[in-house]
């Protein structure tokens, strides 16, 4: 769905140049980040938007394989992502999976981004050949 991927380097840009007018269009009010961490820790919009005036900063990012399923007024972005980023003083860069939602509103009918759930991904090379095994379609 060449449209949300679009919307994905739109929202990154965003970002990295601390563009929070273009981010607040794109991020819907109910919005969270999800971190894949122990614990996990969560942004909601408000904190997010101000998170990019200069604590939570990204320079640059870089998607590898692309998933992205259509399910009506809902579509889901997954990708594994190089990032380039600060956390206050801290370098954040490094290997991350993001899973993107997508909601179209109902009165404007325009895309926003309701969910992103970032975590480290799973360095076991064995996964996802185990993984691919259980696939039934396969066999």
């Amino acid at each position: 769905m060449p449209v949300i991927e679009t919307l994905e380097n739109r929202w990154m840009r965003a970002w990295i140049n601390g563009d929070v007018k273009e981010l607040k269009g794109l991020t819907a009010r109910n919005f969270r980040l999800v971190m894949g961490s122990r614990p996990a820790a969560i942004l909601d919009a408000p904190s997010w938007l101000d998170a990019v005036n200069g604590r939570f900063l990204c320079t640059g990012y870089r998607f590898g394989d692309i998933y992205v399923r259509d399910v009506g007024s809902v579509a889901v972005f997954a990708s594994q992502m190089t990032i380039k980023a600060t956390l206050g003083e801290k370098d954040w860069s490094g290997e991350y999976w993001v899973t993107d939602i997508w909601r179209k509103s109902r009165v404007r009918r325009k895309w926003q981004m309701v969910e992103r759930i970032l975590s480290r991904p799973d360095t076991d090379r064995q996964l996802p050949d185990g993984i691919r095994s259980l696939q039934l379609w396969r066999r």
